[in-house]
């Protein structure tokens, strides 16, 4: 699931999954009081859903496994969805309108499809818009593609669970191009401008039998990783060391990480389970958090503010502004 900006306070709504994408439209109430119960759990309210309708514009022929939301130009989204065979569908996406001929494109998989289908991910360059990577588990590759041009293929070590672009401050650098990959228990930082070690400038081990499966970054460059060893580790890659490290910040293996977009000395942290976490990686303090009606299969964060959501098992949708909290 992806996120467009637009919630305004915590709400739930049905979702049904598919190998096409489905989109909603929610009518949010700001004036709504939240309730907490212990442990500054937030209590749901129900939202009514305005319209749905199915996205035509990407039609792959299995299930989808990732999608990516990215703001373009002319009041439009740029939606990528990639399914279990590594096969790319990029298109423009009215905010107002249900759906509209804008430019699309579709990229097949390098191997054609071939093989065992597993997961793979999607994600888009936050200061290049038009370049996109494409991360393929059973294969262990990461293809980097410039519309629908392949630009090159990274080689994992290890299966890949995760990956972002590293995004960078204008005052620190002008143009993204380090990948952070989750990739077992190691996190591999990619240069897509080296060519030396297949572009793998630098790796880090963690402590053997844990999994990596989550890693972020935040607008200033850091970077984040949690797994089966419950814990968030922030990195510095300017030094290539840990800046701080949140024990026991979920009950269970973590899944989803997200910097916050209002302070990012915070973090949203998913669990395998049916809560969501947001909690001062610094201090290793909770602030907030909110459960599903059952376990999580997808956790989004919009991209410029702090409105989240989650999808469960049982077909709901909820949704969290940070703002009104």
């Amino acid at each position: 699931m992806s996120m467009a900006p637009a919630p305004r306070a915590l709400f739930t709504s049905p979702l049904a999954a598919a190998s096409t994408g489905s989109r909603w439209k929610i009518r949010l109430d700001a004036s709504v009081m939240l309730s907490k119960g212990k442990e500054s759990l937030l209590i749901p309210d129900n939202a009514q859903v305005i319209s749905s309708s199915v996205v035509d514009r990407c039609p792959h022929r299995s299930e989808i496994q990732s999608v990516a939301l990215a703001e373009g130009e002319d009041d439009c989204l740029i939606l990528g969805t990639v399914d279990s065979y590594g096969h790319l569908i990029v298109s423009r996406l009215d905010i107002v309108a249900d759906d509209i001929d804008r430019t699309s494109y579709s990229v097949p998989p390098r191997d054609c499809g071939v093989g065992e289908g597993s997961w793979a991910g999607v994600c888009f360059s936050p200061m290049q818009q038009s370049m996109v990577a494409v991360a393929r588990q059973l294969c262990k590759t990461i293809d980097i593609y410039d519309q629908d041009i392949h630009v090159r293929s990274l080689r994992t070590l290890w299966y890949p669970s995760s990956f972002s672009f590293v995004q960078y401050s204008p005052h620190v650098n002008e143009s993204s191009s380090l990948l952070a990959t989750a990739e077992g228990s190691q996190l591999s930082i990619w240069d897509l401008r080296m060519n030396n070690n297949g572009g793998c400038v630098h790796r880090i081990t963690g402590s053997v039998g844990d999994i990596i499966y989550s890693t972020c970054s935040s607008p200033s460059g850091l970077i984040a990783s949690g797994g089966t060893d419950r814990a968030v580790t922030i990195y510095d890659p300017r030094r290539w060391s840990a800046l701080s490290r949140w024990v026991g910040c979920s009950k269970f293996e973590i899944t989803g990480l997200a910097f916050s977009s209002v302070d990012e000395s915070f973090i949203y942290v998913q669990g395998v389970d049916y809560e969501i976490t947001c909690g001062h990686w610094k201090q290793s303090e909770r602030a907030f958090s909110f459960r599903g009606d059952s376990n999580w299969l997808g956790f989004s964060k919009c991209a410029n503010n702090d409105v989240i959501a989650g999808w469960c098992e049982s077909g709901s949708i909820f949704i969290a502004d940070a703002r009104q909290l």
